[in-house]
């Protein structure tokens, strides 16, 4: 399949890098700035070098990607809120071309979910969004696999970078502000970890899974979501948690309807008890039971195999 890229971050890159390992073409590529493009296919080392010397993948104007030759849209712009542009137009773009769009951009499916269902009822693309949630996890397609009416409740742990500094305070015994620059350091956290800390990060994904679920029609948005950080968690509560064999997890759960973030107190061996940048999502079914889906969250090659696992799932 030809791909065009939008974005050319973490993820971006990695799915330009990755491509094809996976039997696809890219033959555009787009930063914010500028795009490269061939319909016999860019040269992907070339450009991803470029980026990394330069700091652009091409010499053309980023809107030459939209317009290429390409069979499916890959749209890794980072997420924004309420109108969730510019991936957004992205998405309306490719849709009246009747090209397909693969989403790691959480905005438009979080913020604009039915108008993104109505340009796609309009089209001859379809949308997959299985990299919003989860990463590497295949959460979103195992939802589907199971019929959403068939499924109650998701819960989860569903961001690395908290769990990360809860899961160190909690070892260490060390203080958050601490443990985040520890973080930062280290390229857990970004430079501004709002969007993680406060739960803005996995609310979203909490309100995707939301509208995956919905039967009704309903369309649900980050201001439907009864959200908490975890910037007011102090060593002394861990370790009270610890004394009585528990610890906190910031924990994102979809039930009938709801969607609420918040710190959690969980059993220190069950299995919400991940540690480190780990996540997981745990389904409940109506005939199967509860299911535990885990693993890597985030990270460009592994959020990459989500949205490569989509354009798979488009042929």
């Amino acid at each position: 399949m030809r791909l065009a890229v939008i974005g050319a971050g973490a993820v971006g890159s990695s799915v330009v890098e990755l491509a094809a390992d996976y039997g696809h073409s890219v033959t555009a590529f787009a930063d914010s700035g500028s795009a490269v493009v061939d319909a016999a296919g860019i040269d992907t080392d070339a450009a991803l070098e470029r980026k990394r010397t330069d700091g652009a993948v091409g010499s053309v104007d980023p809107s030459e990607a939209l317009s290429a030759d390409y069979d499916a849209l890959v749209e890794a712009t980072p997420t924004t809120l309420g109108d969730a542009q510019p991936g957004f137009g992205h998405v309306e773009a490719a849709l009246e071309r009747d090209r397909h769009v693969v989403l790691a951009n959480k905005g438009p499916v979080a913020e604009r979910y039915a108008d993104i269902r109505e340009l796609e009822r309009e089209s001859a693309g379809r949308v997959l969004f299985e990299a919003t949630v989860g990463g590497a996890m295949p959460v979103l397609s195992t939802i589907a696999d199971f019929d959403p009416r068939h499924i109650s409740a998701v819960r989860g742990v569903l961001n690395g970078t908290a769990n990360f500094i809860l899961s160190r305070m909690a070892t260490e015994g060390l203080d958050y502000e601490h443990v985040l620059a520890e973080a930062q350091d280290l390229g857990v956290a970004e430079a501004d970890p709002t969007f993680d800390v406060d739960g803005t990060d996995a609310a979203l994904k909490g309100v995707i899974v939301a509208n995956v679920l919905a039967d009704d029609g309903t369309e649900y948005t980050l201001t439907d979501a009864d959200v908490e950080g975890i910037q007011e968690i102090t060593g002394s509560a861990l370790e009270l948690a610890r004394e009585d064999g528990r610890t906190v997890r910031l924990v994102a759960e979809v039930v009938e309807g709801s969607v609420r973030v918040g710190p959690r107190l969980v059993p220190e061996n069950a299995p919400l008890a991940v540690s480190g940048t780990r996540n997981i999502a745990q389904l409940e079914t109506e005939h199967a039971g509860q299911l535990n889906i885990s693993g890597r969250g985030a990270g460009g090659p592994e959020t990459a195999s989500a949205v490569l696992a989509d354009v798979g799932r488009l042929e």
